[in-house]
């Protein structure tokens, strides 16, 4: 299979399963999805009214939309969800990893089941433990190109005072995200691809009152996710977006760290980022 053929064919005739998928960027990666020419797009949410909305809405294109109530945080509930998914649609030739929760204020402020744990079982756990079920299906069937796009932050490539557990929970993300990456192409899996996103913040309502650092805008959800999915489309390892999260990486990575400090505080305004944050709690 060529390099382009794999990224043509990448979404048409796809079964395409999108976690997070009733609202926000989960909603536009679904439109994407059918734009593309899917077969088939499975909806997870815990909102099980919104998820069938949206199921409604977009089967009208033709394309078989169905919607799944699943709490990604219970590994049982994937593990049962995703056996309905291949009994009714087929198995995933895309995943979208997408479900996430923010939590913020100072660490020990943080309740260690409500904040800490779902956090990380939310953000983190849940993709793993999704993407190693869907994972030997899509290695054993070579007839197709087959996807993963991880959708990371930002905050997983820099500290950020106030949000201790997103943060770490997006570290955990990018180093699993990418050390999969390179396991697949170090055994021959080549059709098998992983994209990990890691985006500033995206208004989708998650971050509401953060302020963006300097020359970092925030993102409108339509921009973020069509950097995202094209990124997962053509296969790339990583998109970092905006510009300015690959500057901050290499600053952080030449300087100091008390001089990275005083330039990530004083001068980006990253450290005060989240002094206003409300937020709503989930994607």
């Amino acid at each position: 299979m060529s390099a382009a053929t794999s990224r043509m064919d990448a979404v048409r005739g796809a079964t395409v399963l999108i976690t997070g998928g009733a609202r926000g960027m989960g909603e536009l990666f679904a439109r994407r999805a059918v734009a593309g020419g899917a077969h088939a797009i499975a909806l997870w949410d815990i909102d099980e009214d919104a998820a069938s909305a949206l199921a409604s809405a977009l089967s009208t294109s033709g394309v078989d939309v169905r919607a799944y109530r699943v709490d990604v945080s219970q590994q049982h509930e994937i593990v049962a969800a995703l056996e309905r998914v291949t009994a009714d649609i087929g198995a995933p030739d895309i995943l979208v990893n997408n479900a996430g929760i923010v939590r913020a204020g100072v660490f020990w402020d943080n309740d260690p089941t409500r904040d800490i744990e779902m956090t990380m079982r939310v953000n983190t756990l849940a993709a793993m433990w999704l993407t190693r079920e869907v994972l030997p299906a899509m290695i054993a069937d070579t007839s197709r190109p087959k996807r993963i796009l991880n959708i990371a932050s930002a905050a997983g490539t820099l500290a950020n005072p106030n949000m201790a557990v997103y943060a770490a929970s997006k570290w955990a993300m990018i180093g699993w995200s990418d050390s999969v990456r390179l396991e697949l192409r170090a055994r021959g899996h080549r059709h098998v691809t992983v994209t990990t996103f890691c985006p500033s913040y995206v208004s989708t309502g998650m971050f509401a009152g953060a302020r963006g650092p300097l020359l970092t805008p925030i993102m409108t959800p339509r921009q973020a996710t069509h950097a995202a999915w094209q990124g997962m489309v053509r296969g790339t390892p990583m998109v970092l977006r905006p510009w300015t999260v690959k500057l901050a990486m290499a600053l952080r990575g030449i300087l100091p760290t008390r001089v990275w400090d005083v330039v990530a505080d004083k001068v980006f305004k990253v450290y005060s980022s989240m002094d206003h944050f409300t937020g709503r709690g989930g994607s």
